[in-house]
């Protein structure tokens, strides 16, 4: 089934910048050959349930090897049966309706 998901993920206890921990779970991500778009509070997915959530799951385990004592995480997700949408389908939608 295909997911798309808003995912925030908070390393806690690493001090100011989260930076260096938010560009490894970018890479997992990607690696994982899901379709990512970063923005300033998180980053939106899509692609396979399993796969996305293997990831996510992937993202805390490496960060907690890494050392964070703490993550936080928000995930907001969506599934349609109906049709077949992407991220950039969203965005078109509401898009055209602002011209």
């Amino acid at each position: 089934m295909k997911v798309i998901a808003d995912f925030c993920i908070i390393p806690i206890g690493v001090g100011v910048s989260v930076s260096n921990e938010i560009a490894v779970c970018e890479k997992i991500l990607r690696d994982a050959g899901l379709k990512i778009k970063l923005h300033a509070y998180g980053t939106n997915i899509e692609g396979e349930w399993e796969i996305v959530f293997d990831a996510i799951r992937s993202c805390h385990q490496v960060l907690h090897q890494a050392g964070v004592p703490r993550i936080s995480t928000t995930l907001k997700f969506g599934t349609r049966t109906d049709r077949d949408q992407s991220m950039e389908d969203k965005v078109e939608s509401v898009q055209k309706k602002l011209d």
